[in-house]
């Protein structure tokens, strides 16, 4: 893992280029996440060097003192950015509360790139009552809500339901509640029409966390926004249909 020092904090990230001269992506994780949830994109460093950061107090990253919402949002938004100056970076990835980070450093803070990718997520990211109650009361049932069906995964194998529940745990309910309430608060519904960088917006079939009709929002007040829904797969589309994930990726990388 390589670290970049700002704001008297360091951010973890590891870096995958195997000599490509396409455009350099940054892989943004969602709530309670790390940069191990896109092991599988890996393989895009063939073509596209790929940079996947780990978001301050998660993975190896330093943890940051930060108020759920607006407070974390902008702390992780610094986290991405500072990677992002260290790498020289042309492409932005979010996956659910990744991609609030994303949208939000293209909206407020001055960062040139080619493109954006959106995946599982929404021009505002609403957090069911009973998550934001559980994760400091009962853990292990939000751990159990995500693996059932069609959230987290629409029908992964034993192993891989296994390591999920593990990086979840590993995460601890402090920082998942501080990332469920800063996902809740997230809402930039009507402000996204001044983004007209090209965009892909990616989502799994089965995702109930950020259906299918958060993507077709995105796209509605994106001005350049391309729409790819995900085979059998539902909200870390990434890792269960990572062959879908990658084509439509590269093919959209290769256009820019």
């Amino acid at each position: 893992m390589e670290t970049v020092t700002h704001q008297g904090r360091e951010t973890a990230y590891r870096t995958f280029d195997r000599g490509a001269d396409g455009p350099t992506v940054l892989a943004v994780h969602g709530s309670g996440g790390s940069h191990r949830v896109w092991s599988a994109q890996a393989r895009l460093a063939d073509s596209f060097p790929l940079v996947a950061l780990d978001l301050s107090g998660h993975g190896e990253s330093d943890d940051v003192a930060a108020q759920p919402g607006y407070e974390t949002l902008s702390a992780y938004v610094d986290d991405a950015l500072a990677v992002a100056d260290a790498e020289d970076i042309d492409v932005l990835m979010g996956s659910s509360l990744g991609g609030a980070v994303v949208l939000t450093a293209l909206l407020e803070r001055d960062i040139d790139v080619a493109g954006a990718i959106l995946a599982g997520t929404g021009p505002r990211l609403p957090v069911l009552d009973d998550l934001l109650t559980w994760v400091s009361t009962d853990f292990e049932r939000v751990i159990e809500f995500f693996h059932e069906p069609d959230h987290l995964f629409h029908d992964a194998d034993a192993d891989t339901l296994a390591v999920s529940r593990r990086a979840l745990r590993a995460t601890g309910p402090e920082i998942l509640e501080r990332d469920f309430r800063t996902a809740h608060g997230f809402d930039v519904r009507g402000e996204l029409g001044s983004l007209d960088l090209p965009t892909l917006a990616l989502v799994g079939e089965y995702d109930r966390l950020t259906p299918p009709r958060y993507h077709e929002q995105l796209c509605e007040e994106l001005p350049d926004c391309e729409l790819t829904v995900l085979d059998d797969a539902a909200h870390l589309a990434m890792l269960e249909a990572s062959e879908q994930f990658n084509d439509a990726a590269s093919a959209f990388l290769s256009e820019l």
